[in-house]
């Protein structure tokens, strides 16, 4: 996939829309087995990985520093209309053209269509810049923010969202892309998985951050987004692409206190000047209890089972959520609905955040540190060290693989898709097979992501 590169003229609109920073972001290489090893360690019903030391997961924090994405604002979310007539009407009032219908299949418009008109677009005044913008935006929806396996397409469905240009960034779409990545993983878990998509660089980020000892080379510490700090890191390390998942389940499997880095953006870990004002304005909102909304979407954001992340005690956590069925709704077939009023709930749940940001406990102790451990260790135990398994406990074959027809399709490769079921979770028994089967999508095997002229 072609880079997505962008004028320097409209850096100042990027900027106004919140998408400046993601827009930096360069090749950084898919390292599989490790994405691999971390499907395995992924647990649906808590939305957490499982090591030894504890759980863990992406938050809301690692987006915003990582991604360089807004976090906190209003739910991405709306209307889905399954009319081409209706998606004509939206790109000629925002861009004086549409895409015919051979530049779209259902409700997703080519990423062709968008780039040809992005370099097309003469910018010369306000509007037609503001256009430019648009189609970069839409560029990165298909690719590093909600790209899927395909990664010829993108949904139409954020276009009403864009309409007005100085609202774009009231919008949190940190949360959205979250939301994304937490459903590709409960996916992947999945019996009939046959390939992850979603955000992977930012899983693999995460990873890297988290897991020091683990990651390849990174450049320049003082980099934003930190996703750059692994810009082409395949050039220094080649030997790093040939770990198998063997190996690194076994790394995971030996996890220690100490090389699980719960805090990596406390001053001491990442100079606080390294990240914007703008950015870090919002940390408040980062440990909230929340639901992460992207439309159909909802994933949940399990702060109080992650509280070590943010510098507090971890003690035993309440039940986790039951989503319902909101966690596996797709777009399939037509599909007219308001989505802000199907999860009305986990919207209004969302807009009442500030309620729901952790807080410490009034005499934190090692003692109930201790308590959650034991407790931790006792309910999960059978599934902390993935190396004892043998392969006839795996009853769901590969991990990380994902062939069906999870929404409906954009600009199909040439391949054939399976047919669409509904979602269905099961309890999760991981792939002890070998890595040799592990297949990414060649549109993110190396991530093309946009980065200026």
């Amino acid at each position: 996939m072609p880079s997505d590169r962008y004028n320097l003229i409209v850096e100042g609109f990027l900027q106004d829309t919140g998408f400046n920073y993601v827009s930096q972001i360069g090749v950084v290489q898919c390292q599989a087995a490790l994405v691999n090893a971390l499907i395995e360690r992924w647990r649906p019903e808590t939305h957490s990985f499982h090591f030894p030391v504890g759980e863990c997961a992406v938050t809301l924090e690692d987006v915003a520093l990582i991604y360089g994405l807004p976090t906190n604002g209003l739910p991405v979310t709306g209307p889905t209309l399954s009319s081409y007539e209706v998606l004509e009407a939206e790109c000629l009032d925002q861009f004086g053209v549409a895409p015919r219908q051979t530049d779209c299949r259902g409700s997703f418009i080519k990423l062709t269509w968008f780039r040809a008109l992005k370099d097309r677009l003469v910018l010369v005044d306000d509007i037609q810049i503001q256009r430019y913008v648009k189609c970069h935006i839409m560029l990165l929806f298909g690719t590093v923010m909600f790209g899927d396996k395909s990664g010829a397409g993108v949904h139409w469905k954020f276009l009403p969202l864009l309409r007005n240009f100085a609202g774009i960034i009231q919008f949190s779409w940190g949360s959205a892309c979250l939301a994304h990545m937490y459903r590709a993983l409960c996916r992947a878990t999945r019996v009939d998985c046959k390939e992850i998509d979603g955000p992977l660089t930012l899983l693999l980020a995460w990873a890297w951050i988290r897991l020091p000892f683990l990651a390849s080379i990174p450049s320049n510490p003082r980099i934003f987004p930190i996703a750059n700090r692994w810009h082409n890191w395949e050039r220094e390390n080649w030997p790093y692409r040939l770990r198998k998942l063997e190996h690194l389940r076994g790394n995971l499997d030996a996890l220690q206190e100490g090389q699980f880095v719960w805090e990596p953006y406390a001053i001491g870990q990442t100079d606080p000047d390294v990240i914007p004002a703008d950015i870090r304005q919002h940390s408040a909102i980062w440990s909230a209890t929340v639901p992460l909304i992207s439309f159909e979407c909802i994933e949940w954001h399990a702060s109080d089972r992650l509280r070590s992340q943010f510098g507090l005690t971890q003690g035993i956590p309440q039940q986790e959520r039951d989503l319902g069925e909101a966690h596996g709704q797709v777009l399939t077939g037509p599909k007219n609905q308001d989505w802000s009023g199907t999860h009305s709930v986990w919207v209004m749940h969302w807009m009442n955040r500030y309620s729901h940001v952790l807080v410490q406990d009034t005499v934190p102790s090692q003692h109930q540190s201790d308590i959650y451990l034991h407790w931790y260790r006792r309910t999960y135990g059978d599934h902390l060290h993935l190396s004892q398994l043998g392969p006839e406990e795996n009853q769901h074959g590969d991990p990380m693989i994902n062939q069906e027809n999870q929404q409906e399709q954009p600009p199909p490769p040439s391949q054939t898709h399976a047919q669409q079921e509904p979602e269905q979770f099961s309890p999760y028994i991981p792939d002890t097979h070998s890595a040799d089967y592990l297949s990414i999508p060649v549109h993110q095997q190396y991530w093309n992501v946009p980065y200026q002229e």
